[in-house]
């Protein structure tokens, strides 16, 4: 099997695994904190253990990097790096607000920037968002681009949770100059839905976004013509460490990255 056979496969099974739990009292619980820092729900670890076992089934020679499981090695000859957050989106998920995904990737090195697979599947309803190096973004069996026409209005997608007042202040014309302000909870969703062509541009700037949220996510945006920068409005890159903290802005094109970030304060 090619790489991204098996992560759209073990992302088909995180699917059947797990559609009929949100919403539940079996999605919930609290199983400690997981290695990305957040508290681990069933839901979390029913599909965290579908990939790993999936995995391990086909004997994939590689790097397991999960949001609640840790680093997980399961060979001394690694391929790479198979990045997940197996649900993100995890709050929506146990309370059952439809907007929740699975996030895998592949990467050969230690850095975003040598992803070359990616999948991002919408677990409410199995779509299935994926792309390979230079081999363009799909949803499902449908190739996908960032929005290429001018827009009757701007959508924009920023991500507050949690800012800080300065934050708060710098994002702050942003907020008053745009009717269509966007941000759902899943992260890798919302870059995902990007990429089709629904949002204008995308704005974190929290320096708290982890590489599993985004390592997927990552790749799709680029691959559906889309601009991936961090704060510095530099090509977004970074290590694959825990440690890691991030924050991006994903934008369609140049004219629209200037036109929103010079409101910025």
């Amino acid at each position: 099997m090619e790489i991204i056979e098996i992560l759209r496969e073990v992302s088909n099974r995180i699917y059947e695994n797990v559609k009929d739990l949100a919403g539940t009292e079996n999605a919930g619980g609290d199983f400690g904190r997981g290695a990305g820092g957040d508290i681990s729900r069933n839901i979390d670890i029913i599909a965290e253990k579908t990939v790993i076992d999936f995995l391990k089934e086909i004997d994939f020679p590689c790097i397991i990097l999960g949001e609640e499981c840790g680093r997980i090695e399961l060979s001394n000859e690694p391929k790479g790096y198979v990045i997940m957050d197996a649900i993100d989106g995890s709050a929506n998920a146990v309370r059952g607000v439809p907007f929740f995904c699975s996030s895998l990737a592949f990467a050969k090195e230690n850095k975003l920037s040598s992803i070359t697979d990616g999948v991002i599947t919408n677990l409410s309803n199995g779509d299935m968002y994926w792309a390979s190096k230079n081999k363009g973004s799909f949803l499902n069996s449908q190739e996908i681009h960032v929005n290429c026409e001018k827009p009757i209005y701007k959508i924009v997608g920023v991500n507050v949770s949690g800012a800080s007042k300065e934050l708060m202040e710098k994002l702050y014309p942003i907020l008053e100059n745009h009717n269509h302000i966007r941000h759902f909870g899943a992260n890798a969703l919302e870059m995902a839905l990007f990429s089709r062509g629904l949002l204008d541009i995308y704005i974190d700037l929290r320096k708290k976004i982890r590489i599993q949220d985004i390592a997927a996510g990552y790749l799709i945006v680029k691959e559906a013509g889309g601009l991936l920068l961090d704060e510095k409005l530099e090509p977004l890159d970074a290590d694959l460490s825990y440690d890691t903290r991030v924050s991006f802005i994903a934008a369609a094109n140049e004219k629209i990255l200037q036109e929103i970030m010079s409101e910025i304060n």
